[in-house]
């Protein structure tokens, strides 16, 4: 997007803690997938669910040659449902996932590249439209899948910047999206990596009890971090998270 606003402050902290993390983890290769529809599939069935189980389900998906938009609108529901067993919620994410191909067949004739071609903010409001597909999902998919610079959040991203004194730890996922994206130049590689290092750093590290030792951003913390939650409960209301 053109006309982000940058931070220079927060900018020079988000570059340092990329830093830390490339040295610690290296390229990371992700988001792994054959082809920008596989990782679209993958984006869709990672909701609430660890990724070695959408690798079982897309595993299955193969095997059954049902890894292309039209043969997974043509298939049985029970087949779709069983392929996609492994990922949990599999009747839901089953619906959710026709309805993203149903979209894009419609829209794009079931082609991946004609939908990357899409202008990113018209774009991103027609993903957010379709069933199941919600902020971080949507973002996924137009990162990862479509080359789109779009900043993808989580919360292990929402855990590191609240932890380290940045932001608050309920923040809404576009204003943390727009902290990023203000601060960053509208590199589509660099946040493809910097977005997988913090979910690395999330699981090996900034869990919901977090393990300071040995992390790469240890050194960052200042006297007093890190800053669980119930420390910012007292400066604003929770609020229940937005759908991923």
């Amino acid at each position: 997007m053109k006309g982000r606003r940058r931070s220079p402050a927060t900018r020079v902290v988000l570059e340092k803690y990329y830093t830390h993390l490339s040295r610690h983890y290296g390229p990371t290769g992700w988001w792994p997938g054959e082809t920008p529809f596989e990782v679209a599939v993958g984006a869709i069935l990672t909701q609430n669910t660890a990724w070695r189980n959408v690798e079982l389900a897309i595993g299955n998906l193969k095997r059954a040659k049902l890894l292309t938009p039209r043969a997974i609108l043509n298939c049985p529901a029970a087949t779709l449902e069983s392929a996609l067993r492994p990922s949990g919620y599999f009747r839901v994410k089953a619906l959710r996932l026709r309805s993203f191909c149903r979209h894009l067949v419609d829209q794009y004739g079931g082609s991946m590249a004609r939908m990357a071609r899409r202008p990113l903010a018209a774009l991103r409001e027609e993903l957010l439209a379709v069933h199941g597909i919600g902020p971080e999902t949507a973002d996924d998919i137009l990162l990862y899948a479509c080359g789109h610079p779009v900043f993808v959040v989580d919360a292990y991203t929402r855990r590191v910047m609240s932890r380290h004194g940045h932001t608050a730890a309920d923040i809404a996922y576009e204003e943390l999206r727009s902290v990023f994206e203000g601060a960053l130049p509208a590199d589509v590689a660099m946040y493809k990596e910097y977005h997988a290092l913090i979910v690395y750093a999330g699981k090996d590290f900034c869990r919901s009890h977090p393990n300071c030792e040995g992390c790469p951003l240890s050194t960052t913390l200042l006297p007093g971090q890190p800053i669980m939650p119930d420390a910012h409960a007292a400066k604003r209301p929770l609020r229940r998270p937005g759908q991923r």
